[in-house]
């Protein structure tokens, strides 16, 4: 099934804009900038853009918290007459090194909340990419961890990897998710070679 609707993680707010947790809001956000055709509007429970990636997709922000993320995102795939298997999910991850990508078309929802409600709400038959977001610091509370913004040392670093993740959403979009997994799903070292 096609990719017709983007989602990206995240909290609403400026407190947690450029925290670890808004990784999926930040690569939705890159995508509008670069592929938008129109500005943000509210719908079911999302902020919501039309972009052009070789067709017209929606990408979308939940603008409740995290943990919450399942209600909207069934709320707009229900609007737009979407099943969950035409939804891709931009999510971060803690347990993925800093700039790692992974890219599946299905699965549990790992130790994130946000996907867990998501799965709660529509099955696990939707797609992921996951951005790992681990530092090579101490992680300590995890709480506290993923709603830190990164520091200095991190920070080109996870814009590198917003910019591949778009990449990323760009060519399942386009070309299908089993390319966009073979493409994204290595080592930045060995994607960089190319």
């Amino acid at each position: 099934m096609a990719v017709e609707l983007v989602l990206g993680l995240g909290n609403p707010g400026p407190g947690y804009a450029h925290t670890r947790h808004n990784a999926g809001f930040t690569v939705v956000d890159e995508l509008h900038r670069r592929h938008g055709l129109g500005p943000w509007v509210r719908r079911g429970g999302c902020d919501a853009a039309a972009a052009s990636l070789a067709r017209t997709v929606i990408l979308a922000k939940p603008q409740g918290f995290m943990n919450r993320s399942g209600t909207a995102a069934g709320e707009l795939a229900a609007g737009l007459g979407l099943d969950p298997g035409q939804l891709l999910v931009v999510v971060d991850d803690v347990d993925l090194p800093l700039g790692t990508l992974r890219l599946r078309a299905a699965g549990g929802p790992g130790t994130h909340n946000g996907l867990r409600d998501i799965c709660e709400r529509l099955g696990t038959g939707f797609a992921r990419l996951r951005l790992g977001v681990r530092g090579s610091g101490p992680v300590g509370e995890l709480a506290d961890y993923v709603l830190s913004a990164f520091p200095a040392a991190e920070t080109e670093a996870f814009e590198a990897s917003v910019h591949r993740a778009a990449d990323a959403v760009a060519c399942a979009v386009r070309d299908g998710l089993e390319r966009a997994m073979n493409d994204f799903n290595r080592p930045v070292e060995s994607a960089a070679a190319d």
